[in-house]
């Protein structure tokens, strides 16, 4: 454990009878960063998430949070942490603010000013009963008592559930500031579009298996996109298809089209060569990626 680790799972494992749900997760998230942890429903995210928390009992491994065992010392670890669960669920007769008042004193006080920000930021109404609020209005005050205590570590599953793009996009700025700020957030999610936006690293977990932890950057320069070059001359294709990366050359209309995966710099480099005169690439995103990991679903 360093003083840059926020979380580190070795071997963390869980199984329900025969079931394997969680496989020997080893991970480390740094302190300061977003950290996506992606997957579709019953990858395991839930699982490793209830882990961390000691909500429920690993069946080998560990777990630590900020330096603390995930089970010795898990009402330490609570004071120091905020959580918004898959499946939240509060007191339907409590409004908004009664209901934040009583998170509040479960923490022993917090910055009410702060909170008021959060929630003009959120545009939640803490006037009404949770019961009579739509699922995205209720899931803003779930965000509210997350963030209210200012957290060394943010812990959400799937926590834009309902909230409109407009609040989605206040929400996305809101994780980049706690991290700018020294702190962490572990994003579990399947929307792929806001794990592209916010975070700095990427999880990927298929059934139970941690099958790749990079870079959004790093991810993305692997995958295929297709680069078009304009040449001022015809190039062969011959030219490119021994460049590390290159999938395939096609020349049409004097355009050269390579799908590739490789680094670009690579690429520039041969082509530098020649007159180009326009370059043209179409990037992949992470949800092109992340079905790549998935496109085999019935392989374990």
């Amino acid at each position: 454990m360093t003083s840059q680790t926020a979380i580190r799972t070795q071997g963390l494992t869980k199984h329900y009878g025969d079931v394997a749900a969680l496989v020997a997760l080893n991970l480390d998230v740094r302190l300061g960063e977003v950290f996506g942890f992606l997957g579709p429903n019953g990858a395991g995210k839930t699982t490793a998430i209830r882990t961390l928390l000691d909500e429920i009992r690993p069946t080998s491994g560990t777990a630590t949070l900020l330096g603390m065992d995930a089970r010795r010392e898990s009402v330490a670890i609570r004071r120091r942490i905020g959580y918004v669960p898959g499946d939240l669920a509060m007191y339907p007769s409590l409004t908004g603010h009664d209901t934040l008042t009583y998170f509040a004193n479960l923490r022993g006080g917090v910055d009410w000013s702060y909170v008021g920000d959060l929630a003009e930021r959120l545009d939640a109404d803490l006037t009404k009963k949770v019961g009579d609020l739509s699922s995205g209005n209720r899931q803003k005050i779930g965000l509210i008592q997350a963030f209210m205590n200012r957290p060394t570590v943010l812990i959400m599953d799937e926590p834009s559930s309902g909230l409109d793009p407009l609040v989605q996009r206040e929400f996305q700025t809101m994780m980049r500031e706690v991290a700018a700020e020294g702190r962490t957030v572990f994003l579990s999610s399947h929307t792929l579009s806001e794990v592209q936006r916010v975070a700095d690293r990427v999880g990927i977990i298929r059934h139970g298996q941690l099958i790749a932890l990079e870079s959004v950057a790093e991810m993305r320069s692997k995958a295929i996109r297709q680069v078009a070059f304009e040449f001022g001359s015809p190039v062969p294709p011959s030219v490119f298809r021994d460049v590390p990366g290159v999938r395939s050359v096609e020349v049409a209309h004097g355009r050269t089209v390579l799908s590739f995966d490789g680094t670009i710099a690579a690429l520039l480099k041969i082509a530098e060569q020649h007159d180009v005169i326009d370059v043209t690439t179409e990037e992949a995103d992470l949800e092109e990626i992340f079905l790549t990991y998935y496109r085999d679903e019935a392989t374990p």
